[in-house]
């Protein structure tokens, strides 16, 4: 490797890709080629990473496998970045075996720390942590160590365990000084915001309060029966019951709950559960039914009992029954809680992260757009859609684990 070539890793390395292009930018060998590829990712200009990534990985020879591992890595890296999700990871994983086996441990780190991240965005907590085990960060350079931490804050965040969450990111801001990269300071920064932002309602006795990340924490810990309108579950200190596919038995749950302890007269559950504006006697009839399922469901946490109006809820075991909902309630909020993070996704993207099908997405997206809350460029499959980030809360903590097809 001549001394252009190392000059432009090393500044690529230190977050400096202008410095990098001035040593490759006009040059057309392989080396370069990669170079000037990541030099671009870095100043935002994905399209462009991508073309000249695959054009290095072409112009290596069939026995530079190392540089060609090296390449896939990089161009996965612009993948995550680009939110193309879908992008093909066996072709991740067999370039980290390839670094692996040519003791080029820090590149086949980044590739594990692409694919958990991945994993994280798509909400696969299980496989992201199993991805990640048995990876010691300590002999990595410290801008890898900061990128290591953040997962591990990323994950303990969406498990709710915020301690674990804030000794990461502390460790994580250390490193990413010592790494001295402005931009992976900023993103440290960022995801600590979210530790101290609005993350969810509650809703108990007809009021409704903002929490942090640590008050819904210490909420599902506590005695409470809780009706989560983040995840669509009902929730207690014994267990936890998912609704998550079967939105009308969700909503009178929540209705339910919202009035605890008081009634909930039938009028107003057909309203919010059949969307009728007046109740006939098949909607009685519907109701009847549904809130047998939904007493079935709830037995062993919760009882659902008739009065003259309605319907009440008496908890088994808990002392109070409250809320818990997202911090912004509206139509598509959870296509919107995606977007907020500033990227530029992709429909298909946003259908595997919500669990969704990429139709239900796209109808999403189209009204979204009419009403001016996203915005689109590019066509085809190069076609992204974006928000401005809404600015006062959290956005991807909480999101549900399906999109609702209503």
């Amino acid at each position: 490797m001549d001394s252009l070539i190392t000059a432009a890793a090393r500044a690529l390395a230190a977050g400096d890709p202008f410095r990098a292009l001035n040593y490759v930018a006009l040059r057309e060998d392989a080396p370069a080629l990669a170079l000037r590829g990541i030099a671009m990712a870095q100043l935002g200009d994905l399209s462009r990473a991508r073309l000249l990534l695959r054009s290095a990985t072409r112009s290596f020879s069939p026995r530079e496998q190392v540089a060609r591992a090296r390449c896939v890595v990089a161009e996965a890296d612009v993948a995550l970045a680009a939110r193309d999700l879908g992008w093909p990871t066996k072709a991740l994983d067999a370039a980290r075996k390839m670094l692996e086996r040519h003791g080029d441990w820090v590149n086949a780190a980044h590739a594990r720390h692409l694919k958990v991240r991945r994993l994280l965005l798509i909400g696969r907590l299980d496989e992201a942590e199993q991805a990640l085990d048995g990876l010691d960060p300590a002999p990595l350079p410290p801008a890898l160590r900061a990128v290591h931490e953040l997962v591990i804050a990323g994950i303990a965040m969406r498990r709710l365990k915020t301690r674990e969450a804030r000794a990461a990111l502390a460790r994580a801001q250390a490193a990413a000084q010592h790494a001295r990269i402005p931009a992976l300071t900023a993103e440290v920064a960022g995801v600590a915001l979210a530790l101290d932002a609005p993350a969810a309602r509650l809703i108990a006795d007809e009021r409704v309060h903002t929490l942090l990340l640590d008050d819904v924490e210490r909420l599902l810990a506590s005695d409470a029966l809780v009706i989560d309108a983040c995840r669509h579950v009902v929730r207690d200190q014994r267990a936890v019951v998912s609704l998550a596919t079967r939105p009308v038995l969700f909503v009178l749950a929540r209705a339910l709950a919202e009035a605890w302890p008081g009634e909930v007269t039938r009028d107003s559950l057909v309203a919010r559960a059949f969307r009728a504006k007046r109740a006939d006697e098949s909607h009685r009839a519907r109701l009847r039914v549904e809130i047998g399922r939904l007493r079935a469901i709830l037995r062993d946490a919760a009882d659902i009992d008739a009065t003259k109006q309605g319907f009440t809820l008496t908890p088994r075991r808990a002392g109070r029954v409250v809320v818990l909902a997202r911090p912004v309630e509206e139509r598509h909020a959870a296509v919107l809680a995606l977007l907020a993070d500033g990227e530029a996704w992709s429909s298909s993207a946003l259908a595997l992260a919500l669990h969704a099908s990429q139709r239900t997405v796209q109808r999403a997206l189209d009204e979204l757009a009419a009403e001016a809350k996203v915005q689109a460029f590019g066509q085809g499959r190069a076609r992204r859609w974006l928000t401005p980030p809404m600015p006062g809360f959290t956005t991807t903590l909480l999101l549900p684990p399906s999109l609702p097809s209503g």
